[in-house]
Protein backbone atom coordinates (compact mmCIF):
# COMPACT_ATOMS: atom_id res chain seq x y z
CA UNK A 1 0.00 0.00 0.00
CA UNK A 2 1.36 3.56 -0.87
CA UNK A 3 2.09 6.25 1.36
CA UNK A 4 -0.40 8.53 -0.17
CA UNK A 5 -3.55 5.76 0.09
CA UNK A 6 -2.20 4.99 4.16
CA UNK A 7 -2.65 9.50 4.10
CA UNK A 8 -5.96 9.79 2.73
CA UNK A 9 -8.06 8.98 5.56
CA UNK A 10 -6.63 11.75 7.40
CA UNK A 11 -7.54 14.13 4.35
CA UNK A 12 -11.00 13.03 4.18
CA UNK A 13 -11.15 14.33 8.17
CA UNK A 14 -9.48 17.10 7.50
CA UNK A 15 -11.87 17.88 4.85
CA UNK A 16 -15.13 17.16 5.93
CA UNK A 17 -14.04 19.22 9.53
CA UNK A 18 -12.89 22.09 7.09
CA UNK A 19 -16.11 22.08 5.03
CA UNK A 20 -18.22 21.53 8.40
CA UNK A 21 -16.48 24.77 9.85
CA UNK A 22 -17.06 26.73 6.85
CA UNK A 23 -20.98 25.64 6.82
CA UNK A 24 -21.05 26.38 10.22
CA UNK A 25 -19.76 29.83 9.96
CA UNK A 26 -22.22 30.06 7.28
CA UNK A 27 -25.32 29.45 9.30
CA UNK A 28 -24.14 31.71 11.92
CA UNK A 29 -23.85 34.52 9.53
CA UNK A 30 -27.16 34.02 8.42
CA UNK A 31 -28.45 33.93 11.64
CA UNK A 32 -26.47 37.08 12.53
CA UNK A 33 -28.31 38.42 9.14
CA UNK A 34 -31.77 37.46 10.57
CA UNK A 35 -31.20 39.30 13.79
CA UNK A 36 -32.21 42.71 14.45
CA UNK A 37 -28.66 43.65 14.46
CA UNK A 38 -27.51 41.95 11.16
CA UNK A 39 -27.10 43.91 7.96
CA UNK A 40 -25.82 42.53 4.00
CA UNK A 41 -22.46 42.54 5.04
CA UNK A 42 -23.66 39.47 7.55
CA UNK A 43 -25.53 38.18 4.45
CA UNK A 44 -22.86 37.81 2.43
CA UNK A 45 -20.80 36.52 4.28
CA UNK A 46 -23.47 33.53 4.70
CA UNK A 47 -23.21 33.08 0.96
CA UNK A 48 -19.38 33.17 0.59
CA UNK A 49 -18.90 30.21 3.68
CA UNK A 50 -20.54 27.79 1.78
CA UNK A 51 -18.47 28.28 -1.72
CA UNK A 52 -15.62 27.87 0.55
CA UNK A 53 -16.68 24.98 1.65
CA UNK A 54 -17.15 23.84 -1.24
CA UNK A 55 -13.98 24.86 -2.51
CA UNK A 56 -12.45 22.39 0.37
CA UNK A 57 -14.10 19.30 -1.04
CA UNK A 58 -13.27 20.53 -4.95
CA UNK A 59 -9.18 20.85 -3.85
CA UNK A 60 -9.55 17.46 -2.17
CA UNK A 61 -10.93 16.20 -5.62
CA UNK A 62 -8.03 17.76 -7.93
CA UNK A 63 -5.46 16.52 -5.36
CA UNK A 64 -6.65 13.25 -5.78
CA UNK A 65 -6.97 12.77 -9.51
CA UNK A 66 -3.36 14.69 -9.57
CA UNK A 67 -2.39 12.02 -7.13
CA UNK A 68 -3.83 8.90 -9.29
CA UNK A 69 -2.78 10.18 -12.33
CA UNK A 70 0.46 8.74 -13.77
CA UNK A 71 3.61 9.96 -12.98
CA UNK A 72 5.84 12.32 -15.57
CA UNK A 73 8.11 10.38 -17.87
CA UNK A 74 11.70 11.35 -17.13
CA UNK A 75 13.42 13.30 -20.16
CA UNK A 76 15.71 11.21 -21.90
CA UNK A 77 19.70 12.19 -22.30
CA UNK A 78 19.78 13.20 -25.30
CA UNK A 79 16.82 15.74 -24.83
CA UNK A 80 18.26 19.03 -25.48
CA UNK A 81 18.06 21.35 -22.14
CA UNK A 82 20.14 24.47 -22.84
CA UNK A 83 18.58 27.55 -25.18
CA UNK A 84 20.37 27.92 -28.55
CA UNK A 85 22.78 31.30 -28.61
CA UNK A 86 21.26 32.92 -31.31
CA UNK A 87 17.36 32.04 -29.62
CA UNK A 88 17.03 35.30 -27.72
CA UNK A 89 17.86 38.61 -28.77
CA UNK A 90 21.02 39.81 -27.57
CA UNK A 91 21.35 42.99 -25.34
CA UNK A 92 21.71 46.05 -26.16
CA UNK A 93 24.77 47.72 -24.56
CA UNK A 94 25.11 51.46 -24.18
CA UNK A 95 28.15 53.63 -25.12
CA UNK A 96 30.11 54.56 -22.82
CA UNK A 97 31.08 57.75 -21.51
CA UNK A 98 27.72 58.93 -23.22
CA UNK A 99 28.56 60.82 -26.45
CA UNK A 100 25.41 63.26 -25.57
CA UNK A 101 27.08 64.23 -22.17
CA UNK A 102 26.00 67.67 -20.65
CA UNK A 103 29.46 69.75 -21.33
CA UNK A 104 29.04 70.57 -17.54
CA UNK A 105 28.68 67.31 -16.34
CA UNK A 106 32.14 66.02 -18.33
CA UNK A 107 33.65 69.48 -16.57
CA UNK A 108 32.30 68.18 -13.53
CA UNK A 109 33.22 64.37 -13.73
CA UNK A 110 37.32 66.08 -15.13
CA UNK A 111 37.09 67.65 -11.37
CA UNK A 112 36.24 64.75 -8.98
CA UNK A 113 39.16 63.11 -11.48
CA UNK A 114 41.29 66.04 -10.41
CA UNK A 115 40.48 65.66 -6.62
CA UNK A 116 41.19 61.82 -6.58
CA UNK A 117 44.40 61.86 -8.41
CA UNK A 118 45.45 64.85 -5.93
CA UNK A 119 43.54 62.61 -3.00
CA UNK A 120 46.04 59.68 -4.03
CA UNK A 121 48.71 61.51 -4.04
CA UNK A 122 48.77 62.91 -0.93
CA UNK A 123 47.63 59.46 0.48
CA UNK A 124 51.20 58.40 -0.99
CA UNK A 125 53.26 61.33 1.58
CA UNK A 126 51.88 59.34 4.35
CA UNK A 127 53.24 57.29 6.64
CA UNK A 128 50.69 54.51 5.10
CA UNK A 129 50.06 53.75 1.71
CA UNK A 130 46.55 52.33 1.41
CA UNK A 131 43.39 53.66 0.57
CA UNK A 132 41.64 55.28 3.15
CA UNK A 133 38.69 53.72 5.00
CA UNK A 134 35.31 56.25 3.88
CA UNK A 135 32.53 54.04 5.44
CA UNK A 136 30.03 56.21 7.40
CA UNK A 137 29.24 53.21 9.41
Amino acid sequence: MSTTRRRRFGLITLVIIAAAGCLALGWWQWSRFESTSGTFQNLGYALQWPMFAGFCVYAYRKFIRYEDSAPAQPSSADSITEIPAGLLPERPTAPWPPEDADPAMREYNAYLAELAAADRASAGTAETTDDQNRTTA
